[in-house]
């Protein structure tokens, strides 16, 4: 902002200066073009495809590295699996969704790693009082 003459830019001026100037930098990959409310609708559909399921980073840099893809109903059978070992009782479960293996701390709901068929093959699982095929 430039002050001159002890005159300061009007909010307005600021706005279409700096918040409307072509080439606007997108942060973390968001689109400039969506309102707030379309973001913000966005996450809710998220919310509602998988209810209170987290993801550790450790378990969201393992689905990277390993290119796991969850769909939709992948992970509906992910987050009804981890309630049912909750119900049972387990705190720590080994989770089998197709040919992928997740470790899921069902007190926190959180996902703690995943892997793919080719990692479960070699693996043992440890550290989990339950398992559960979804």
């Amino acid at each position: 902002m430039k002050i001159e003459n002890g005159t300061y830019l009007s909010i307005n001026e600021v706005k279409d200066k700096y918040l409307r100037a072509p080439g606007n930098i997108n942060i973390k990959g968001m689109d400039a073009t969506k309102s707030f409310a379309d973001i913000l609708k966005g996450k809710e559909i998220e919310q509602e495809a998988a209810p209170s399921l987290r993801f550790s980073k450790h378990a969201s840099q393992r689905l990277s590295d390993r290119n796991i893809n969850l769909s939709t109903e992948q992970l509906n059978r992910l987050t009804e699996a981890t309630g049912k070992a909750s119900e049972k009782g387990i705190n720590d479960s080994l989770v089998m969704v197709d040919n992928m293996a997740f470790i899921v701390n069902t007190g926190s709901r959180t996902v703690v790693t995943a892997m793919d068929a080719m990692d479960t093959k070699t693996q043992v699982f440890s550290n989990i009082d339950g398992a559960i095929f979804a």
